[in-house]
């Protein structure tokens, strides 16, 4: 038994809880803010997580990806972000158990204590019922998926609640060691610890390793293939490139185009078709000059610029320059890569491209 204080089981952040059906809840005692569901039923599971709302598993799959609420939503998000708000006030005792864990998690404060009891009871109709929470984090996801594998036992105490977890699966036995320990840090951070992710144990953090499939060694990404807002097929972006640099260097933004086209054809779970136009003026408008024309004004021996925009344009971006910033600069449309195009304006080109349905992006200095 150690001294540790936390909640007894989970509490879910306020703003982010997702959607589950209670048409099958029964009747309970009543506390501050709320009731006890299916009270009198006997000893059951309880699980539950200060998270974000997230995909479900098993049968509540359907409940938790919507995006609605039930009808028990606005209570539950007042008892979890109570006892987050009086963390300090809760205290609690840990010992592990060979195969789970036995918690005791008490308050002096009795509203704090009847807000315990009320999240704990609830918790357990959410497990029985096979309705995840705080699917987001790695830690609680896993163990919602072997809810069928834990037996709980819990008796309200004046203060608090009395519980014990445990598996005859070892493996199921140490997530919930770990999320005890977890829920620990619960009440010794309150929201901070909420906020985090908490590993699988035994699980290791990897690096996913990057690549440069569109444009070889130019704009590095990483997949993500379980990530949200994946690159959608036919995307249109017009790039309005203002951004300058050292004139001996890359201008830093044809590096941020190339890491565009690398992210719709690698970064995703499945490449994505992508249309790029690039409009340059202001600062970057002699970066589409010729190796002779840039050399005259840079005082360099060449364009540094010239292999990476040459990739872009062999990879159908459609390149343009402003025609007004170009003369007003000094120079003038022959003096530019002969795959560049000098447009009669940037507003123009940009006006242009947006009414054709292209996603505006500015890089500017």
């Amino acid at each position: 038994m150690n001294g540790l204080r936390s909640f007894t089981l989970i509490v879910i952040i306020a703003t982010a809880f997702p959607a589950i059906s209670f048409a099958q809840q029964g009747p309970g005692r009543g506390f501050r803010g709320g009731g006890q569901p299916g009270a009198g039923r006997g000893m059951g599971r309880g699980l539950g997580g200060p998270g974000f709302g997230g995909r479900g598993a098993g049968g509540g799959a359907a409940q938790a990806e919507s995006h609605g609420h039930d009808e028990r939503h606005d209570a539950d998000r007042d008892v979890f972000q109570f006892l987050l708000q009086n963390h300090t006030k809760i205290n609690r005792t840990v010992t592990e158990l060979p195969n789970g864990v036995e918690t005791l998690t008490e308050s002096a404060d009795p509203d704090v204590a009847d807000k315990i009891k009320e999240h704990v009871s609830w918790m357990e109709y959410r497990i029985e019922n096979t309705n995840p929470i705080r699917m987001r984090d790695p830690l609680f996801a896993e163990l919602f998926k072997h809810t069928d594998k834990i037996e709980m036992k819990h008796v309200d105490t004046e203060n608090g609640v009395r519980v014990t977890e445990t598996s005859s699966d070892p493996a199921v036995a140490k997530l919930i060691q770990a999320h005890a320990k977890v829920v620990t840090g619960f009440v010794e951070r309150g929201f901070a610890e909420a906020m985090k992710n908490h590993p699988v144990p035994g699980s290791t953090p990897t690096t996913a390793a990057t690549s440069t499939p569109t444009i070889a060694g130019y704009g590095k990404v990483v997949q993500l293939a379980d990530a949200v807002q994946q690159p959608r097929d036919g995307t249109k972006i017009v790039v309005d490139l203002t951004r300058g640099g050292d004139a001996k260097e890359i201008n830093p933004g044809l590096e941020k185009i190339a890491k565009y086209l690398n992210i719709y054809a690698g970064g995703g779970a499945e490449p994505a078709s992508v249309h790029i136009a690039v409009v340059l003026h202001g600062d970057a408008t002699f970066t589409v000059l010729n190796s002779d024309a840039y050399a005259r004004h840079f005082n360099t021996q060449s364009n540094p610029n010239l292999t990476l925009l040459h990739e872009l344009h062999e990879a159908e971006v459609e390149i343009y320059v402003c025609g007004q910033t170009l003369i007003s600069k000094g120079s003038r449309p022959d003096e530019v890569a002969v795959f560049v195009d000098t447009a009669v304006s940037a507003v123009t080109s940009i006006a242009n491209l947006q009414a054709d349905g292209y996603a505006y992006l500015p890089l500017g200095n």
